[in-house]
């Protein structure tokens, strides 16, 4: 893999999928429709997937290609493969509040090496560099013009008193309990990808996550955390998080800085 031309392509496709998702989301009004699996989609995830699908496929035609609004990519059989969620927190995208992303991964061998994670309605974009740094761009965001762009890397954690970020729309009782195992000094919430990130800057230290999730809602961040010095394991035996599994389902998991001394659950 070119993977200079591998971050130019998927930082220039995000930014279409991104400009096309706030045009729809700054609409007036917009159609929502349930998915066989009786998840919301609307124009917006349909409308970025054309774009991405159709950009990854000219740039890079003989790598497998797995998407989560087209079903029938559901069927690759490949450890090493481009993962894309064109429209991640789609429900936060239908409240309109705004912790949204676009998530574009490439994972070689089951781990997800390269990827970028954008949020369009909050203006911020994350993403692994060539060599596997990763980043946060600042600026306009210009199509064929890098902005500045930040080194980013996970926070040296105090174990006696933890930043936790948990899910918006997903959070239980399950996930209150392990929560509870930890000395925590704040918790927010957080739709989408952004979770990831906000480990990634420093900003949280550990995201567990105590419900359904898929290989595409996970992978391009699960990279931007990797690139930052972060982890992501399965909840139960904290073993690393693999991809290109059966019907691209996750088990639990923990996202987290190293600093972090993990409670088993």
């Amino acid at each position: 893999m070119d993977f200079d031309k591998l971050t130019q392509v998927m930082r220039r496709l995000s930014l279409e999928a991104g400009d096309k998702i706030m045009e729809i989301y700054d609409s007036p009004d917009f159609d929502v429709r349930s998915k066989s699996d009786d998840s919301p989609v609307t124009a917006a995830d349909e409308a970025a997937d054309v774009i991405i699908s159709a950009g990854l496929r000219t740039a890079f035609p003989d790598v497998a290609l797995v998407t989560e609004e087209q079903a029938a990519t559901h069927g690759v059989s490949a450890s090493t493969f481009l993962i894309v969620d064109p429209l991640d927190g789609t429900k936060e995208f239908i409240k309109r509040r705004g912790d949204f992303t676009v998530n574009i991964g490439y994972v070689v061998d089951g781990v997800p090496v390269r990827g970028i994670v954008y949020a369009p309605a909050k203006g911020r974009l994350f993403y692994t560099t060539a060599d596997g740094q990763s980043v946060e761009e600042t600026g306009d965001f210009a199509k064929e013009a890098v902005g500045p762009t930040t080194p980013i890397s996970v926070s040296n954690s105090d174990n006696s008193a933890l930043l936790v970020v948990a899910s918006k729309s997903h959070r239980d009782q399950a996930t209150d309990d392990y929560i509870n195992k930890y000395n925590v000094a704040d918790s927010k919430s957080a739709g989408s990808s952004l979770k990831f990130c906000l480990i990634a800057t420093g900003e949280a230290d550990i995201y567990p996550r105590v419900g359904r999730t898929m290989e595409w809602d996970t992978a391009a961040g699960h990279a931007v955390l990797t690139g930052a010095g972060g982890e992501v394991v399965r909840f139960d035996d904290h073993t690393p998080l693999r991809y290109g599994k059966d019907t691209f389902a996750n088990p639990f998991f923990i996202a987290y800085a190293p600093g972090v001394e993990l409670k088993l659950p």
